[in-house]
């Protein structure tokens, strides 16, 4: 026990008068890093050109795209199943030991997968980035969340927004560092990949020791200074605790798994076909010679998407806690709907500006949803092992990470077997999309108050998740 006892739990739980506005940092730490995963795609062309050095002209034995994009779909099954798996685990032993598990499991991801691109084996990089990578954002994704639950019960959706939004904007961190160091090491080994993963994994390995060794759980007894619990009957927020075994038997639980699958999987609508939508809808063809978006204009397009993949996620989470978890999802997906359907019409009609403020509201809203659901799980089943809780929601997640690319894949490939081209070539895709957002808006309108023969009985000692 003494080797570890830095680790354990009883070793993080801050003492009188800690300021618990130092907790966020931590959480930040994390989630910055292993936000790098949004940024994989930058990886794609230089992993396909390994064997012919020439991205543009890829050799027989050199890997395919879809080979390459299978790594990324591990590793978001992964965070959802290993969420899921590791979410009690986590509970129990408190957020330090976990932050350095998820530090261990993503940085030696990539070293890992740097020995598959080196001796050029898929499977290694699947292996390395892909499954051990994904554990490891699977049990980071979810360690800041109860914690900072518990240190602002009065602001559980800001809480939230703070350590969530660190995960939208890893890409914007991630991106230029790995284009910066391929083209650094680029004269010494095929593309630069190789070395380039190997001081990514210990850049991000030490980058996330600051959240490891700073995190603060609060004490039992602990709330803010002033905090008074407001008096006000809210049928949507219980005082009670169920826990994560229970909570997976309740109707909210499916019902808000739905939720989150729908919200995931029209946001990949957008992400997923971001720069040739924007390239292929409004070519020089359709707004005259030299008047369409470049490349490195849908790039830019790309990476404002991002900036409001961030921004949304503080944004409309803190805004939930005035308007309501409940309504804030209404708000993303009765919202949501017009502005998926609308896409078409801007398109055809070369609306350039307007089409890129919808997708910039859609994207905020996309991310919006994944910082305010934990929240929601929250004010449904208490703070009680809501970790976990989360950890097995986020398996919605993962289902959306095959689904939508798959619908988005199967409507583009059709429609372009039919002939269509830009905006008609994509326009199945949205309308789909708004369709998919029909079925969350039902799924959360249909949520109840959790039934009291789910709740914990007697005490329960939230830090330890009942253990």
């Amino acid at each position: 026990m003494a080797n570890d006892s830095l680790l354990d739990r009883s070793r993080t739980v801050a003492g009188p008068g800690y300021n618990r506005w130092l907790v966020p940092p931590a959480a930040l730490a994390i989630h910055l890093a292993i936000g790098q995963a949004y940024a994989f795609s930058v990886f794609n062309k230089p992993l396909g050109a390994l064997i012919s050095g020439d991205v543009n002209k890829p050799a027989p034995d050199d890997w395919t795209p879809t080979q390459i994009g299978i790594t990324f779909s591990i590793a978001i099954v992964l965070l959802g199943l290993s969420a899921a798996i590791f979410g009690k685990w986590l509970e129990r032993v408190g957020p330090r030991k976990a932050m350095l598990a998820s530090a261990l499991c993503f940085g030696g991801g990539f070293l890992i997968a740097s020995l598959g691109v080196h001796l050029h084996s898929i499977w290694l990089v699947y292996f390395g980035y892909g499954f051990v990578g994904g554990i490891g954002l699977g049990i980071g994704y979810i360690s800041p969340v109860s914690t900072l639950i518990k240190w602002f019960p009065d602001r559980k959706g800001v809480a939230t927004g703070m350590a969530i939004m660190g995960f939208g904007g890893g890409a914007m961190i991630g991106s230029p560092l790995a284009n910066n160091l391929m083209g650094y090491f680029k004269d010494s080994a095929p593309q630069g990949v190789a070395p380039t993963f190997i001081v990514m994994g210990i850049v991000y390995l030490l980058f996330m020791q600051f959240g490891v060794w700073s995190i603060r759980v609060p004490a039992d007894d602990w709330k803010p200074a002033g905090y008074v619990p407001s008096t006000e009957h809210n049928a949507m927020i219980t005082t009670a605790n169920v826990s994560a075994d229970n909570a997976i038997k309740t109707p909210q639980f499916w019902l808000l798994w739905v939720v989150l699958l729908t919200n995931v999987t029209a946001g990949i609508g957008v992400l997923e076909t971001a720069s040739p939508l924007i390239q292929e809808t409004f070519s020089d063809g359709a707004m005259g010679a030299g008047r369409g978006v470049t490349a490195a204009a849908a790039a830019g397009f790309v990476g404002l998407l991002s900036l409001f993949n961030l921004l949304g996620r503080f944004f409309w989470s803190s805004a939930s806690d005035k308007l309501g978890r409940k309504m804030t999802y209404a708000i993303y997906f009765g919202l949501g709907i017009l502005l998926y359907a609308l896409v078409p019409t801007l398109g055809h009609g070369l609306q350039l500006t307007l089409f890129v403020v919808v997708a910039c509201v859609i994207i905020s809203m996309y991310g919006g949803g994944f910082a305010t659901v934990p929240a929601y799980l929250s004010d449904m089943f208490g703070k009680y092992q809501v970790g976990a809780i989360h950890g097995r929601l986020l398996t919605a997640w993962s289902t959306a990470g095959v689904l939508g690319p798959l619908i988005v894949h199967t409507l583009h490939e059709h429609a372009k077997e039919q002939g269509l081209t830009g905006a008609a070539a994509y326009q199945n895709v949205f309308y789909t999309m708004a369709g998919v957002l029909v079925l969350g808006l039902l799924a959360n309108l249909a949520v109840r108050p959790v039934k009291e023969e789910y709740y914990e009985k007697g005490p329960v000692t939230v830090e330890a998740g009942g253990h």
